[in-house]
């Protein structure tokens, strides 16, 4: 097996006890030993730092799943006794997510797809009056897609990102001033520097104009405890995906009254009290926006994974990732040409940032840098503009960057392989050529393969081209 060696210069003169508690996972991932096969020959153990992605299932979530799949079956309107399990199931999944957040008694919880499935359900739900929306809906340029883009098919609002946090929010201030603003849209924290805003203050901004306001926690979730009653948040969405659960299944959590009073999000079965042949009476509650037959496995897998992440200890659980991250930054910033990223020059690292590092290496576009690592270091990691296009061309990245992401499964092995692969770049290049295919920079002549029931189109099988990320 091949295993990776990291410099003094880097990462030795670092592992004091800040580090100590980085060294092991804080809790177990299914996966978390697959072995990458490296250009060069040989194998070695996966280092995921792509976990702002998609997170490994919690090995927990695993099981759990192998445990209720047997009793798989279609809910609410089967009587048999595998229906009856699995509606129950589904039905408590709503609680245990409710409580996860710090939900209100009356908040409803409704399972959709993905964040972006759920703040899209949102957008069809702002109040109307007179054929025409009621107010406009207020965002920041730092957004995620998800965030961004659905608001954009309603009356809206756009602010830039001020290069402090305190100046960003006297800058939505200063809109919210201007009145006629429903919803204040912000992200708990950035997918792309791992940046936290501070929610509460942000709610009680928002409330004092009027507005309500609603929080993407896509990220916030994986890595933070929440509580939308004692922040005062209206909305609140976010995806098992990122939560340690598979399927693709997300949620919305939030007050009733414009979730009962909007657009089904899905016409069909379910979502109705009753159809005619000319017209249809559509429910209220969560059924209104979940039409068809819903993901019942992801939403159990979900509820479960949000279990988990409760009961761990908070404070074990920050000091993990922060001894993570802070060995990753430290390692980044020894290392000549290499640039990390940030929005805010205010933002505390200590406190105010999740998992998420965000860097460029001079000299090398950030596909052939990824590329590079997953072949020779045997490095997951994510490059591209994140979905994030406006903020990336305003930090002066129009092609991308890289991102490193980590969670509880991670350990300080990971990035300091990471580290000893930037580091050996910079030193003495790339050890393979490489070219562009499908859009993708990848190995020449790469003769690895995948597993025998994969597909063995190595390094472009479903490859966005990274202009298009």
């Amino acid at each position: 097996m091949t295993t990776a060696t990291f410099s003094s210069n880097t990462g030795a003169g670092l592992l004091d006890d800040r580090f100590a508690a980085a060294g092991r996972p804080l809790a177990a991932v299914t996966g978390a030993e697959i072995q990458a096969p490296l250009i060069q020959g040989g194998h070695v153990r996966y280092a995921n730092l792509d976990y702002g992605a998609s997170a490994p299932a919690l090995s927990v979530v695993s099981a759990y799943l192998n445990e209720i799949l047997p009793f798989y079956a279609s809910v609410h309107r089967g009587a048999g006794y595998a229906s009856q399990i699995s509606t129950s199931v589904y039905e408590n999944a709503r609680n245990i997510v409710r409580e996860f957040v710090g939900g209100r008694p009356d908040d409803s919880v409704i399972f959709t797809r993905n964040t972006t499935d759920s703040l899209n359900l949102l957008a069809g739900c702002l109040p109307v009056e007179d054929h025409g929306h009621t107010g406009e809906v207020l965002y920041l340029d730092i957004e995620h897609h998800a965030n961004l883009l659905p608001w954009q098919g309603v009356p809206h609002r756009s602010v830039v990102a001020s290069e402090t946090l305190e100046g960003t929010i006297d800058s939505l201030r200063a809109e919210l001033e201007q009145g006629d603003i429903s919803l204040l849209a912000v992200t708990g924290a950035s997918n792309v520097t791992g940046e936290i805003l501070p929610i509460r203050r942000l709610a009680a901004l928002a409330h004092e104009f009027g507005a309500r306001i609603v929080v993407d926690a896509a990220q916030l979730a994986p890595h933070r405890r929440i509580s939308i009653a004692a922040d005062d948040v209206d909305y609140l969405a976010f995806s098992g995906h990122k939560l340690y659960a598979p399927f693709g299944s997300g949620v919305l959590v939030g007050r009733t009254d414009w979730l009962d009073a909007g657009s089904p999000h899905l016409a069909g079965g379910g979502a109705v009290s009753e159809a005619r042949l000319d017209g249809v009476s559509w429910t209220t509650g969560p059924a209104r926006h979940e039409g068809g037959s819903p993901n019942v496995l992801g939403a159990a897998t979900l509820a479960r994974a949000a279990q988990v992440i409760a009961a761990l200890d908070q404070e074990q659980w920050h000091t993990h990732e922060a001894a993570i991250r802070s060995f990753l930054v430290e390692g980044l910033q020894k290392i000549d040409g290499v640039t990390v990223h940030h929005i805010f020059s205010d933002t505390n690292p200590d406190t105010d940032t999740i998992g998420v590092v965000n860097f460029s290496v001079e000299g090398y576009d950030a596909g052939l840098v990824a590329a590079y690592l997953s072949a020779e270091h045997g490095v997951g990691l994510r490059d591209g503009r994140f979905c994030a296009h406006p903020l990336l061309k305003r930090l002066g990245l129009p092609s991308g960057s890289l991102r490193a992401s980590f969670g509880v499964g991670s350990r300080l092995e990971d990035v300091q392989r990471l580290l000893a692969g930037i580091e050996e770049l910079r030193r003495s290049g790339l050890g393979w050529d490489y070219v562009v295919d499908s859009g993708r920079w990848v190995p020449s002549n790469d003769t690895r393969t995948y597993p025998h029931w994969a597909p063995n189109t190595p390094g472009t099988a479903g490859a966005a081209p990274c202009t298009l990320d």
